[in-house]
């Protein structure tokens, strides 16, 4: 095995690694951003440039990393890649820009979004971009793979009909913070809101469930575990922080991210 075969695999074990005590440790501890920002976490940044800098991996290393792969100019190599890239470029440029928006100087100041979160953001992202790319544009063995086009359409459409539920339910959220009051939340309703009170968390666990079944590697499953365990403890908490400040305003029938189920 050659050094960066090596490296790939470390960093695969890494990633399933991290999960499990991610998972634990945010079942106790929230990230201290958004609804869950307090003191003692060191220098802050406005959370439109924090979302910036700490999802940019994502799209930079993603377009350094790919072009050398073996298979990068594989037409399924391509269009997995752009898949992945359409989650990101969202997240990295076009959510940032809505946010700021939608957020007031004064709200910024005090939700100011904590360096040191970020940091590790930052450091996942770059883990996971390299794991994604390296996969899809080298690792990946398309020749032998036969079922790779019903794979690819069926879990194309699980991660559009996540990412549509995921940037619906945050302009949703977007929304209630504009309107101001409340510290800028407000509960939501509508659509998915209906059912769960994170449909933006939910949306995403969706996305990810179809990037799985898109690349069927172990890989893709890891990230939706890791994704699994980083949004379903926060899921828990702002389901139980509704709860406590809008005790007689919340659907007492909604489940915290996933439908009827948790």
């Amino acid at each position: 095995m050659d050094w960066d075969g090596k490296l790939f695999h470390k960093a695969l074990i890494a990633l399933y690694l991290i999960a499990p005590p991610t998972f634990i440790s945010l079942r106790f501890l929230q990230a201290p951003y958004g609804r869950h920002h307090r003191p003692g976490w060191g220098p802050t940044m406005p959370p439109s440039l924090a979302w910036f800098l700490m999802e940019s991996p994502t799209v930079w290393l993603t377009l350094l990393i790919y072009p050398f792969g073996d298979r990068f100019s594989n037409p399924r190599s391509i269009i997995l890649i752009s898949v992945y890239l359409l989650h990101y470029i969202h997240r990295t440029l076009i959510y940032p820009i809505r946010l700021r928006n939608s957020t007031t100087a004064a709200a910024a100041k005090r939700t100011g979004f904590p360096a040191s979160v970020a940091l590790m953001a930052f450091g996942f992202n770059l883990l996971n971009a390299y794991l994604q790319a390296r996969w899809v544009s080298h690792y990946a063995n398309y020749e032998e793979d036969g079922w790779f086009w019903w794979r690819f359409w069926l879990g194309l459409a699980i991660f559009l009909g996540g990412m549509l539920v995921n940037v619906r339910s945050d302009l949703a959220l977007l929304g209630l913070k504009s309107q101001g009051g409340g510290g800028g939340y407000k509960v939501p309703r509508g659509g998915w809101f209906e059912l769960v009170s994170c449909a933006n968390y939910f949306g995403e666990v969706v996305e990810w469930f179809g990037w799985a079944v898109m690349t069927w590697s172990w890989v893709g499953l890891g990230f939706l575990l890791y994704t699994c365990a980083n949004l379903l403890p926060r899921a828990r908490a702002n389901h139980n922080w509704y709860l406590q400040k809008f005790p007689d305003d919340f659907p007492m029938g909604r489940k915290a991210v996933i439908p009827f189920l948790y």
